[in-house]
């Protein structure tokens, strides 16, 4: 994880927002995928359409980039889809990047043993 930052969002939603989550969601991948830093950035539903995880990874200079200004844009409507109900980050993350994390409640956790091929 050195200079890297990865988050897992948990969200939950109403099944019959789906479409609408998901056209959102394509709206705001395509523009993250236009940040030099952000190495991962997926989302997975469960079957239901009820739970939706988004994976990220950034290289550190990213991480409030994409929240001040790709994700900004969408927050309002992204809120109103779904519900954040945990984000689980690892890394090292520096005071201002958890100053932006801590709005979305942030549980961090600091490696300590093993690798990344």
């Amino acid at each position: 994880m050195n200079g890297e930052l990865y988050s897992i969002y948990h969200l939950s939603l109403n099944p019959t927002d789906f479409p609408r989550f998901q056209a959102l969601i394509a709206k705001i991948v395509a523009a993250t995928k236009k940040e030099p830093d952000t190495l991962t950035y997926e989302y997975v539903a469960n079957a239901e359409k009820t739970a939706v995880h988004i994976v990220e990874r950034y290289r550190m200079a990213g991480v409030i980039s994409h929240v001040e200004e790709t994700f900004a844009p969408y927050a309002e409507e992204f809120l109103s889809l779904s519900k954040i109900e945990a984000v689980y980050v690892y890394g090292e993350p520096t005071p201002e990047i958890r100053a932006k994390l801590d709005a979305f409640g942030a549980v961090y956790l600091a490696p300590f043993d093993g690798f990344t091929r």
